[in-house]
């Protein structure tokens, strides 16, 4: 049984997605608020699971049951995860959807506006609603607080690791507006509802993020610091999410900041590969199964349960928008015909990979044939082809057009339904794992020169690929090792193998960005409303702070290219 005790807090307690209503006391006595909520520890837990709830689910209810979190928009569309799919994997050359409801097309052709896209908006928007609980519970988590309100007996053993999360999960959200739009108003705690944030440059919305996670970690001055590695609770994060998070920020800092990093990128991705706390699964598809609570590579899941954590917005999107009712007569989905069957993946993505490993098989479905066991696409539908358009040259909604792409699967290792049923996945959401961090730290040595252990990264990554080696599991093809010789290791490869490694886990658009290979040189299906795709303009690289936004404050500064 997965151990949802501390995500269910999340739905038990409902705030408003309002700032200012937090200070209220509600009209319905089920909804706790305000001095209500503090009266507990677990009232202190309920909002610090809100603040991780709010990245996964979607509203107050449940299930898409309206009362959603952010006020005029689709509940289903505007979650956290759904939302980062539609600008950081169907902007590129992962994942093509037909669609142009909210501005999915715009996002597709890469010609979106600061007024024509509402999926952007509300990612903008997500975020600092995130950060804004994230605020609300700081503001109330202090010593003279708690003891205002009765608690700090049973809290002050532990309310320094809750504040750690609280600014972990805050940091993060400014680390992807960062990547998303640049340089971003400052919601500090103590910004009032009716005050105007001032607007941060791009440094320095990474500099805060920064010094945020190295204050959690210990090393700079600060109390509230994370758990020890493996110390903490499922789906809370510890020490070495914070490591993650600075190894990808690193990562990136020359494209964000303009300062190489790499360096500092490798002594992170390394903090989190040498704990083992998070060692790799021993099979990579078991990280995208229903039961991957049991997956120890996952270093900060987000919970969905098909039961008590349900929304269209998260893994329940990453498996229905993914597969039909006709691909569950050919293998377990988990959803029955409840697929919606809208995404499809762009002949990129299919030939990143083997033909040969392409294929799907009716007599092997889970692809333990397959030399690359990353390669999970669905090809055996009648009248189905690779290309994205139809006989017309047309895109078109039917998955005759594109193979789809199904490493996510709501069933468990053993092939068996959720107790929960089709209706709602119970899949977890891997944002930060282990593989992840081996190609991070490959990339980071191979760009300071240091091949040889650049190249054992990889290939430990592309030999569980292959299940090889110490992967080599009884039933399963290793007759190809996967590794790689130095001759074959570039900067290029490191960037397909992400690909390979980590499609649909939204990191495409900031890896092809860092590349330099996203607005030019670079095409793919549909890419600027072209078939074969064409060239955009440098400053698509940044989304735009949305319109609304500048409306509500005029002195923001708009990105390059949208004013």
């Amino acid at each position: 049984m997965k151990k949802y005790i501390f995500l269910l807090f999340a739905s038990i307690l409902c705030l408003s997605s309002c700032v200012g209503d937090l200070d209220t006391m509600p009209l319905d006595d089920n909804q706790l608020v305000g001095p209500q909520v503090y009266s507990t520890k677990d009232g202190y837990l309920g909002v610090l699971a809100k603040c991780y709830g709010s990245l996964i689910l979607t509203g107050q209810q449940g299930g898409d049951g309206g009362d959603g979190d952010l006020e005029g928009a689709n509940e289903g569309y505007s979650g956290y995860v759904r939302l980062l799919f539609y600008l950081q994997e169907l902007s590129t050359d992962d994942f093509l959807m037909p669609s142009s409801s909210n501005g999915l097309r715009k996002c597709l052709n890469l010609q979106w506006t600061a007024s024509n896209a509402s999926v952007i908006t509300w990612t903008y928007q997500r975020l600092y609603m995130s950060i804004a609980y994230c605020n609300e519970f700081l503001r109330e988590c202090t010593p003279d607080k708690m003891k205002g309100y009765g608690v700090w007996n049973e809290m002050s053993a532990d309310y320094l690791n809750y504040r750690a999360e609280a600014r972990f999960i805050r940091a993060y959200c400014y680390s992807m507006l960062c990547d998303l739009f640049g340089g971003v108003p400052s919601l500090a705690e103590g910004v009032g509802v009716k005050d105007t944030p001032v607007q941060m440059t791009r440094q320095a919305t990474f500099e805060y993020a920064e010094s945020e996670l190295k204050a959690i970690l210990g090393e700079s001055e600060g109390d509230d610091i994370l758990k020890e590695p493996g110390q903490n609770e499922y789906a809370r994060v510890d020490k070495v999410a914070a490591w993650f998070l600075l190894s990808r920020m690193y990562l990136n800092a020359q494209v964000w900041t303009g300062t190489d990093r790499y360096a500092d990128c490798l002594t992170y991705a390394k903090k989190v590969i040498d704990s083992n706390a998070y060692p790799l699964a021993s099979d990579y598809r078991h990280i995208f199964l229903a039961d991957n609570n049991t997956c120890k590579e996952i270093i900060w899941p987000l919970v969905q349960d098909g039961l008590r954590a349900q929304s269209s917005a998260g893994t329940n999107f990453y498996v229905k928008a993914f597969v039909n009712g006709p691909m569950d007569e050919l293998y377990q989905t988990g959803v029955g015909s409840k697929g919606w069957g809208n995404v499809r993946a762009k002949m990129t993505l299919v030939d990143a990979f083997d033909p040969a490993d392409v294929t799907f098989r009716t007599d092997d479905t889970w692809g333990n044939t397959k030399n690359d066991k990353r390669a999970q696409f669905m090809t055996a539908l009648d009248n189905q082809k690779k290309e994205t358009w139809d006989d017309n040259q047309a895109m078109t909604s039917t998955f005759t057009c594109g193979y789809g792409y199904i490493k996510w699967r709501n069933v468990t290792k053993d092939d068996k339904i959720c107790a929960s049923g089709y209706t709602y996945t119970s899949i977890d959401f891997p944002m930060f794992r282990t593989g992840d961090a081996y190609l991070m730290a490959a990339e980071a040595l191979l760009r300071t020169g240091n091949r040889a252990e650049a190249l054992k990264y990889v290939n430990e990554i592309r030999e569980r690929a292959y299940m090889s080696g110490k992967y080599a599991k009884a039933g399963v093809s290793s007759a190809v090792s996967g590794a790689i010789t130095d001759s074959q290791l570039s900067l290029d490869f490191i960037l397909a193998e992400r690909q390979r490694e980590m499609a649909s886990e939204l990191i495409r658009r900031t890896d092809l960005i860092r590349f330099g290979k996203y607005t030019k040189g670079n095409n793919w299906d549909w890419k600027n409303g072209e078939r074969l795709g064409a060239d955009v303009a440098d400053y698509y690289a940044l989304f735009p702070i949305p319109e609304s936004e500048m409306t509500n404050n005029p002195e923001l500064q708009q990105n390059d290219g949208y004013k």
